[in-house]
């Protein structure tokens, strides 16, 4: 992986305020009983594929550092999208994984 666009996920990160929309155990809004495993939400005041802020998956390290990304498609909404992972442990990983892989969607992570 290029350090140089490591480097400026984390400069994304660091400069934006992250806004949990949808905090662990909060439940999806299209998947009715569907739980959030970790912290979800966006970087505010940024722009991503769907028009509306770059989402981030924020896990339980605490050191607000850019360890990964997922890279999703969603069948049923018709799109890709990038995901950024903060300060996810693998256990994290994993629940999130599991969480984004369903019928309709698959995710690939990439750690860094």
């Amino acid at each position: 992986m290029n350090q140089e666009f490591i480097d400026f996920l984390q400069k994304l990160v660091d400069t934006s305020q992250i806004v949990i929309d949808r905090p662990k155990g909060s439940l999806h809004p299209r998947f009715p009983g569907k739980e959030y495993p970790v912290d979800y939400g966006y970087l505010e005041g940024t722009t991503s594929m769907d028009a509306s802020g770059v989402d981030v998956w924020v896990g339980s390290l605490g050191k607000h550092t850019v360890i990964g990304m997922l890279c999703t498609v969603d069948l049923l909404k018709r799109d890709t999208e990038l995901k950024i992972l903060v300060d996810c442990s693998d256990e994290d990983i994993h629940l999130i994984h599991n969480f984004v892989n369903n019928r309709d969607m698959r995710a690939t992570f990439i750690k860094f």
